[in-house]
């Protein structure tokens, strides 16, 4: 099977170079810019791979299957495209596979600079270079015991969850309908308050979508247990960085990290920056060195299975 494969990635020459190898079997077509708007010669694909433009993607009746250099999907979940999709039984996949270890391996940092009170020393050393042994020891904790809610159960939630294995801590899941083969236990969406009260940690994996927005809201904080540690490793759409932001100065959660926020960039002004308790990272959670190279692997190997037949990783719909 010879395909004609789009593609509007912006890549470095060695994950170029490897994606330029699918030309001995497959056309290969790219962009002349990485803008979801330029669709030139979209309209003679097979396949796209990257971010093409949602609502052309749908318009296109030859276009078989879209491959999104991202975990997020935001832009195709909605009615029409998913409906134009299923009407010509096309596929949307994405790359949750290249960045659960690292967004997971950010998760776990966050949790452990909190333990060990990495934040507190750093901000010594930057300002008074302060020695405050007895009082950084008293205040560093042990993870083992603890109680873990992951709140969105993908790709991401269970690299994490291995990851968090040796520290002997419960670690539960949350996702919209549990299937049973999870690895550790797993609640409905609709039942997660009830385990927020309990968690030490609340780690938010949500992605972007319709029902999410505001997930965590003033309601929500005030469930957790005073002095938990809230994470958004997912969408900064998904929390009311107001609620958020009262619940610390309020002193009700012990400390905020984020990855990620709403509006991106945050802006220099944002009271988030100076909240007391509030330790940002700028949506880098997924970065990592070869991270390019690893998007064009994970979308040959997805190649393969379909010109093969066989089912699709990070099927989407």
């Amino acid at each position: 099977m010879s395909l004609t494969i789009w593609c509007n990635l912006p890549l470095a020459a060695d994950a170029q170079a490897k994606l330029m190898g699918v030309t001995v079997r497959h056309r290969l077509l790219l962009a002349k810019t990485a803008e979801p708007s330029d669709t030139h010669q979209l309209d003679e694909a097979d396949v796209a791979f990257g971010q093409p433009d949602p609502e052309r993607c749908a318009a296109l009746t030859h276009l078989a299957w879209v491959h999104l250099s991202s975990a997020g999907y935001t832009a195709y979940d909605n009615p029409s495209v998913r409906t134009a999709f299923a009407r010509r039984k096309a596929a949307l996949t994405n790359s949750s596979a290249v960045y659960a270890d690292p967004c997971a391996e950010h998760a776990l940092s966050f949790m452990l600079a909190d333990a060990r009170q990495l934040p507190r020393s750093f901000a010594h050393q930057l300002g008074d270079r302060a020695w405050t042994s007895t009082e950084t020891r008293a205040s560093s904790i042990l993870l083992r015991r603890q109680t873990v809610a992951l709140v969105g159960f993908g790709a991401i939630a269970r690299r994490l969850a291995a990851l968090l294995a040796p520290f002997s801590l419960e670690v539960v899941g949350v996702r919209r309908a549990p299937l049973g083969n999870e690895g550790i236990p797993v609640v409905a969406l609709d039942a997660a308050d009830a385990l927020l009260g309990r968690a030490h940690h609340v780690v938010n994996l949500l992605p972007a979508t319709r029902d999410t927005v505001r997930f965590f809201d003033a309601r929500r904080f005030a469930l957790l247990r005073p002095g938990a540690r809230f994470y958004n490793i997912g969408r900064g759409s998904t929390v009311d960085h107001e609620a958020l932001r009262a619940a610390l100065e309020a002193r009700h959660l012990g400390a905020a990290y984020l990855d990620v926020a709403d509006p991106e960039p945050l802006p220099p002004d944002h009271p988030l920056w100076s909240t007391p308790g509030c330790f940002i990272t700028p949506h880098s959670a997924g970065g990592h060195a070869g991270e390019a190279v690893r998007l064009v692997e994970h979308f040959l190997s997805n190649l393969d299975r379909y010109v093969a037949g066989q089912p699709l990783e990070d099927r989407v719909f």
